[in-house]
């Protein structure tokens, strides 16, 4: 672990360390993949809508190859990169500043036939383990949000990205007008002052060389997402409880569940997947 992670980050170590939020996330986002799914309908399961997303990535990746290799920044169980690995041989990175998930990522590796094709390291993505130019891709899924120096993430993305090559993101924002004070409900959740909004990442990238290709915007799938997830949540609360899952717990993500349904649905939070390319 960098031992200049800062305090935010280490909070959201702890939180994604702990049992009751691997066991929840583990068990309702269906054990590949931790991040906002693109719903055919309300009913979809989450596994499915999640992987839609990763399918929708990759296709801005262009014609991968084994010769590539692609970091995913923040991957939580690795469920992404092991879609890249098992179907176009990439070398695959994933950083995390979790152990417990990172754990459950090689071990998935391992019994997938994967662990030659992926390493997972433990760590903050706000100083990445890699030289410059030192990958082809770079991925990140709803990630950055938990830091609170989102400018040097962006900066070390685009320091060990080659030339030409793209980053594809994904992240829960708040709408570029979004009024001051309205998401405090949401900030207090997740420990932060703020969340990004498309118009940082747009000009941020630029300033590090980073173009914009495209901004996909899918506002509605924030909303529909965490209203799964809530349901989800409500209809296997017993499981959860059998698992070692703990009340409060179970409670304090009910209700943080519907601060997010509540500003998506106000039109103060948006989320889609941003293509940037790295100036040669």
């Amino acid at each position: 672990m960098n031992t200049q992670t800062s305090q935010r980050v280490q909070v959201a170590r702890e939180y994604y360390n702990s049992k009751d939020a691997d066991t929840f996330y583990f068990t309702i986002w269906g054990g590949e993949d931790i991040h906002v799914g693109l719903y055919k309908d309300d009913a979809e399961p989450i596994f499915d809508a999640s992987r839609r997303t990763v399918e929708r990535m990759v296709a801005r990746l262009g014609n991968l190859t084994p010769q590539m290799s692609v970091i995913d920044l923040g991957g939580g169980y690795g469920g992404a990169m092991r879609y890249l690995a098992r179907s176009f041989g990439c070398r695959c990175t994933v950083l995390n500043v979790s152990e417990v998930e990172n754990e459950r990522d090689r071990k998935m590796n391992r019994e997938q036939g994967l662990d030659d094709r992926i390493t997972v390291i433990d760590g903050d993505f706000a100083s990445v383990p890699a030289g410059d130019g030192a990958f082809d891709h770079a991925w990140s899924q709803d990630a950055i949000l938990h830091s609170d120096n989102r400018e040097k993430v962006v900066s070390e993305i685009a320091r060990v990205l080659k030339s030409g090559g793209s980053f594809v993101l994904t992240d829960p924002m708040q709408t570029d007008d979004c009024p001051e004070g309205v998401l405090e409900p949401i900030y207090n959740r997740i420990h932060l002052d703020s969340l990004a909004t498309p118009r940082f990442y747009i000009d941020t990238a630029a300033s590090n060389g980073l173009e914009l290709v495209e901004f996909e915007e899918h506002a509605h799938q924030l909303t529909r997402h965490y209203s799964r997830v809530r349901q989800e949540l409500i209809d296997r609360r017993q499981q959860l409880r059998d698992a070692g899952v703990s009340q409060q717990y179970i409670d304090n993500m009910k209700d943080g569940l519907q601060h997010w349904v509540d500003g998506g649905r106000r039109g103060y939070l948006t989320w889609g997947i941003f293509h940037f390319r790295k100036r040669g």
